[in-house]
């Protein structure tokens, strides 16, 4: 994995290019694989860069409906569902809620989420070595692992900088 994006983008920094990036790495990604980035997984992906805060399918469905007639939640939930599968979204278990991703991993590339307690973003970061460690242990005890997530919540730099 390769971190093409930092793992907290400054405050500052121009959004609109990150969506844009973002939405371009969604297009690629989808014409590599010959799937079909459709207009409503655009605008599921595009709510999702609008901020780099995880938002629950309802949060997207608002978001959408600012701009359009509000979708129905199975709509939005197979948009995530073909977002996720194609790595360019992620879903933060604990929050019950989804990220976008336009890192260059596939989607079953092991990243760590660091979720900050003070304004609500997530970074991600690669967490392989933990990940395997992880489940060897898991595996050394008879059980077979099916997922791994590690979220890791506290402070990101801009916020302690802030404090």
């Amino acid at each position: 994995m390769t971190l093409a994006k930092p793992t907290f983008p400054a405050p500052d920094h121009d959004h609109d290019r990150c969506t844009a990036d973002g939405i371009l790495h969604a297009e690629q990604v989808c014409k590599l694989k010959a799937q079909k980035f459709t207009p409503i997984r655009r605008q599921v992906l595009q709510a999702l860069l609008s901020s780099h805060r995880p938002l629950g399918a309802y949060e997207v469905i608002d978001e959408l409906a600012k701009s359009m007639p509000r979708p129905a939640p199975i709509t939005v939930y197979r948009a995530l569902d073909f977002l996720m599968e194609n790595g360019l979204v992620h879903r933060i278990e604990s929050r019950n809620a989804f990220l976008a991703c336009a890192h260059d991993h596939d989607a079953t590339a092991m990243v760590a989420f660091l979720i900050c307690e003070r304004c609500g973003s997530v970074g991600e970061m690669p967490a392989a070595p933990v990940a395997q460690s992880l489940n060897a242990a898991a595996r050394a005890s008879g059980f077979a692992p099916k997922l791994s997530v590690v979220e890791i919540t506290g402070t990101c730099a801009h916020c302690q900088k802030a404090a």
